[in-house]
Order: C-alpha cells, then sequence, then structure tokens
C-alpha cells in the first residue's frame, strides 16, 4: 500500500509541474512513512513541507493542491491535511486486509522484491585468520554477513559470499613455529614458550598430529633452535618479543628447510580452516567461496594490481620500497606496498583481492569488517577510488565485537594466551537459534552484551524465545482445530477477511503490511537488525491478540477470517526467521 500512495503522490506532483505549480525541474524524493497515531491515519508525507521553497507557496496551501489533484483510489478513506502542511492518509479496512491473500498466495516469497535489479554483489565476511578456532567475537560478524546475503538475496541482488582465507604472511609463520615449539615440548625439550606464540590448547593437538606424522623426524637441539634469538618481553619491559618470535621463525626454517617447515606449517593451516569451516557450516554459515591469499601471490594479481596503479600514475618508489599515493585520496600517508626486500605487504593483496574481484564480474563489494579495522579504511577508500571505481561501488560494514558475559562477570578473550570462549562452545551452550538472534539484534556498529543467562532461559524476556513462541501458538491453534473437529476453509476465510475489525486484528493486519517495506529498508541501508526488530513487533501483536480474542468460534465465517490472518501471520514469521538464519519450531 506505501508504493501505492508513494505512485499516486508522484502522479499528482507530475499533474502540478504540468500546471505550473512546480517547477519542471523538480525532482520529488517522495517520504511516506506510517503514522504513529492511528488518529492520523495510516500514513503521512511532508511533501508539501518540501515544496514550500522551490515553489513559493505555504506549505497548507500546497498541501490543498496536492489533496485536490490526488488520483481517485478506492483504497483510500480520506485525506486529511495536519498541522504546518502534512498529509495524512486514511487506508481503508478492506485494502489493508488484502495483504493476508498475498501473503497466503505468495508463501515463502512473500516480502521479496527487485529492488536489487540482479546486481552482482561480492560479500566478505569473517575472514578470521586462520590461527586458532573462531571465538564469540567472530559469531557477530558471521551471523551478519550471513543475514546480510539472505536479506539481499531476498531484495534481488545477485550475492557472491566469500571467505578470505589469510594464509600468507607472519602470523601464519607465528602459528607453525609455535605448532612446533609444542611438538619440541611433547618430545622433552625444556624452554620458555614465547610470548607472542599461540598458547591454546588446539596448539597442542596440531603439535600430536605433527608428531604421529613425522615422529622425531624433526627434533632439533634447544641451543640452536633459540641461537642469536634476541630476549623475549620481560617482566621489566626489556626485551623484544617481537623480534624474539621473528628470529624463531628465521631459525626454524633453517632448520627444518623448505620442505619441512611447509609441513609444519601445512599441518596448522588445513586443521584450522578445516575447524572454521565446519563450524560455520553448523552455524547457518556457508560460502560460496574460500579464497586463499595465496592465490592471489601465485596467480601475480599483484603485480597486475601494480601494473594497473602504475598506468594511473597512483605508484613510486623511495628507498628501496614501493609506494600507493594514498594521501591523494584524503590518507594522512603514503602507504608501502612493496618493502625494500622485495615482499609484498598486507595492503598490497588486499589491494589485489579488491581489483581481482571486480575482474571476476563484481558490480559492487560489500567488506564486513570488525571495528578494530575503523584506521584501515582510509586506505582502502584510496585504492577504490585509484583503481578507477565510486565509493558506491565498495562498501565497508564495521561490526562491533560482542562482549559475553556470564553472570555478571565478563569472559576475557585472547586468542594467543588461548584464554577465550570458542563459537562452538557459544553454540552448544545456548544454541544456534539464540546465538544467530543475539547477535543480529542490534545494529552492527553497536557495542553488544551478550548475556547468556537470559539466552537461555525459556520466558517472554528471552526474545528469540517470545518469538518463536508466537509461531508454535499458532501451530497449536491449527492443532486444536482438527482436536475440535474443525476444518480450516482457506476460500470462506478470505472471502470474510472484513470481519477482522477489532483493534488486536487490524493491528496485526497492519503489520504484516509493513514487512515488505521493511525488507526494503533493510536492503537499502544494509541493516538486516530491522528485520529482527519488526519480529519482536509481531510477535508481541500476535500474543496479544491470541490473549485477547477466541479463534475457534463457532461462527465458521469468522473464525476461518481468523484463521487465515493467523495462516498469514506464521508464514511471515517463518520467512524473517529464515533471513535471519533462525528456526520456526512447531512447539515449545
Amino acid at each position: 500500500m506505501k508504493q501505492n500512495i508513494q505512485q499516486l503522490l508522484q502522479e499528482t506532483v507530475s499533474r502540478l509541474q504540468a500546471q505550473g505549480v512546480i517547477p519542471t525541474d523538480f525532482q520529488a524524493d517522495i517520504q511516506l512513512d506510517h503514522s504513529k497515531d492511528k488518529t492520523h491515519g495510516d500514513f503521512a508525507t511532508n511533501l508539501a513541507l518540501m515544496l514550500a521553497k522551490p515553489c513559493q507557496k505555504k506549505p497548507r496551501e500546497l498541501a490543498e493542491l496536492i489533496s485536490q489533484n490526488l488520483p481517485e483510489n478506492p483504497n483510500i478513506s480520506k485525506v486529511e491535511i495536519a498541522g504546518p502542511g502534512f498529509l495524512n492518509f486514511f487506508v481503508t479496512e478492506s485494502a489493508q486486509a488484502n495483504v493476508i491473500s498475498e501473503i497466503l498466495q505468495a508463501k515463502e516469497n512473500f516480502g521479496s522484491c527487485d529492488i536489487g535489479k540482479g546486481t552482482r554483489v561480492f560479500l566478505e565476511y569473517v575472514s578470521a585468520n586462520p590461527t586458532g578456532p573462531l571465538h564469540v567475537g567472530h559469531g557477530r560478524g558471521a551471523t551478519f554477513g550471513a543475514s546480510l546475503a539472505n536479506l539481499l538475496k531476498t531484495a534481488g541482488y545477485d550475492i557472491h559470499s566469500e571467505y578470505y582465507v589469510n594464509d600468507a604472511g607472519r602470523q601464519m609463520n607465528i602459528l607453525a613455529v609455535s605448532l612446533w615449539l609444542r611438538y619440541l615440548a611433547m618430545h622433552g625439550l625444556n624452554f620458555e614458550f614465547p610470548r607472542n606464540g599461540y598458547k591454546g590448547d588446539y596448539v597442542n593437538d596440531m603439535a600430536q598430529t605433527l608428531s604421529a606424522k613425522v615422529n622425531k623426524d624433526f627434533m632439533r637441539d634447544i641451543a640452536d633452535v633459540f641461537k642469536d634469538v634476541p630476549l623475549d618481553e620481560q617482566a621489566d619491559k626489556t626485551g623484544d618479543k617481537e623480534a624474539h618470535i621473528d628470529a624463531l621463525i628465521n631459525n626454524c626454517k633453517t632448520l627444518l628447510g623448505k620442505d619441512n617447515f611447509a609441513i609444519v606449517f601445512d599441518i596448522g593451516l588445513d586443521t584450522i580452516v578445516a575447524d572454521i569451516r565446519e563450524d560455520l557450516q553448523e552455524f547457518g554459515v556457508v560460502f560460496d567461496e574460500w579464497f586463499s591469499e595465496k592465490r592471489l601471490i601465485t596467480s601475480e594479481a599483484v603485480q597486475h594490481a601494480f601494473d594497473v596503479l602504475q598506468k594511473a600514475d597512483m605508484l613510486f618508489e623511495e628507498k628501496g620500497a614501493l609506494w600507493f599515493k594514498s594521501t591523494k585520496f584524503g590518507d594522512d600517508k603514503d602507504r608501502v606496498v612493496r618493502r625494500e626486500n622485495g615482499e609484498t605487504t598486507y595492503f598490497a593483496s588486499d589491494i589485489a583481492y579488491m581489483l581481482n574481484k571486480f575482474d571476476r564480474g563484481a558490480q559492487q563489494l560489500v567488506y564486513i569488517f570488525g571495528s578494530d579495522h575503523h584506521g584501515y579504511l582510509p586506505r582502502l577508500r584510496a585504492s577504490v577510488a585509484a583503481l578507477g571505481h565510486n565509493n558506491e561501488d565498495v562498501l565497508f560494514e564495521l561490526v562491533q565485537f560482542a562482549v559475553l558475559y556470564r553472570g555478571k562477570e565478563q569472559v576475557k578473550m585472547s586468542t594467543r594466551s588461548g584464554e577465550f570462549v570458542t563459537l562452538r562452545e557459544l553454540r552448544h551452550e545456548v544454541g544456534n537459534d539464540a546465538a544467530r538472534f543475539f547477535y543480529i539484534m542490534r545494529k552492527a556498529d553497536q557495542h553488544m552484551d551478550f548475556d547468556l543467562e537470559l539466552a537461555k532461559s525459556k520466558s517472554n524476556e528471552n526474545p528469540v524465545y517470545y518469538i518463536q513462541y508466537a509461531h508454535a501458538r499458532v501451530c497449536s491453534v491449527f492443532k486444536q482445530l482438527e482436536e475440535k473437529g474443525f476444518d480450516y476453509d482457506a476460500a470462506q476465510g478470505l472471502s470474510n477477511l472484513a470481519l477482522l475489525t477489532e483493534e488486536h486484528e487490524q493491528a496485526l493486519i497492519r503489520l504484516l503490511s509493513r514487512y515488505q517495506e521493511t525488507i526494503i529498508g533493510a536492503a537499502q541501508t544494509k541493516e538486516p537488525h530491522r528485520i529482527a526488530t519488526y519480529l519482536r513487533e509481531l510477535a508481541n501483536a500476535l500474543h496479544s491478540y491470541y490473549n485477547a480474542h477466541i479463534f475457534l468460534v463457532d461462527d465458521e465465517n469468522l473464525r476461518n477470517a481468523r484463521l487465515s490472518l493467523c495462516a498469514a501471520t506464521k508464514q511471515v514469521l517463518v520467512n524473517a526467521l529464515k533471513l535471519l538464519g533462525v528456526s520456526a519450531p512447531n512447539s515449545m
């Protein structure tokens, strides 16, 4: 209905432009909002106030002209002018109720639209370094990305989702040397484990895998392992933990040799990537592609990116290094893309990956990063422009990490220390449904406290339980229908929707009619949390209706009309929950 009224207003603007009332070059951005107060109608627009300045007329005068020139529509009972010039639209109850027929006909497709027009979007999210299991902080980005992918598909976008595997570089080398050191300790060598190493139990498990594969073939003298290695960071702050771990990496590579080091490296990489993939699949998060950073390097994609930037005069050499002219696009300093020793930087790989996506047919890129990437965005935006694309071609969404509480105590997380709660542990404790909904129920860039006790509770205070219970309640109504010997006649129900005049019925119908525009708004703003908010409102309306009225009345016309409303509500609950990766149980 909202789209219909907006079309009527657009036609009215065209009429008034033809009459010379509105300038012909005026582009109307027609805003139509749901009225919060039912006495002010169903929809309201400030179009007359927007037109006042370009038309040089008083808003109320323009509101009168708009009202007089609106095309007639049987679904609108009246239009009122309020305040300084707002237009309030009152929709007939029969028109509102038509949404029930639309829902029951479209079923799982209700809410789908084509605002995306098939735009090819590459969506990258999670992309946690494969140096350890996913922790609860990663869960929010995974949920946001998967929900956004579902939402954009429903809105008509062509979505390709990717997990970027950072399988090259220093962090992976730190994991490899951590694994090897645990292997050495397992075979009896005594030494102080580096502060910068990865310490979780999962590293010990991988060391056992290594031991089973190579027995004692990778054992080396401890003096050689720590030869010429600078002191680790001490309690008095002396030493250098970064130089310490880097020297251990170099010694590990030298003592093992290229091929043996690759064996250690691959055990760490393959084990963790497999674990992450399984964890996400069990969480309902599935990617179209797992893209390897090594692939960029071996395919010479980085050099291709350099060639493109060089042709655009975006690179320069200084002191043996290759630099990107990031300051030309507002960054605070230029950025190195190839160091003096010939090694390319992470940033160089990021530029190459961006270009690679466009080369593979992407029309728009969406990156979902943790909020700690905020300072990294200026150089990425600079690379967007340098590669010849506009800002709207590449969108960056920042997700705040969730803070986990067990009771009143905050659970601290550190991947290297091993003191963290994994995503798998969280899922097993509260369930996938609660985890998915809690992660998505607030705007992604807002702070979030994850309340474990609330997520596990079976009460109305638990939002996911409250919503799922609404669906289960509708299912119970249809089960009672059979027990009482009644049949549901959908055709009879749809032909008697005019009987749904109770306040609770009208409130529920109005919410159902808002579902598709909620999808559109959430897709346009990349805010899937709007679906969670909508679900809470819809569940509340259903529960209020259930508590106030009897559905299985003797009057079969009214009974079937109410059952049609219940069936439509059930379908929308299912559709919306599916977008968020949450199930709709038939009983609770």
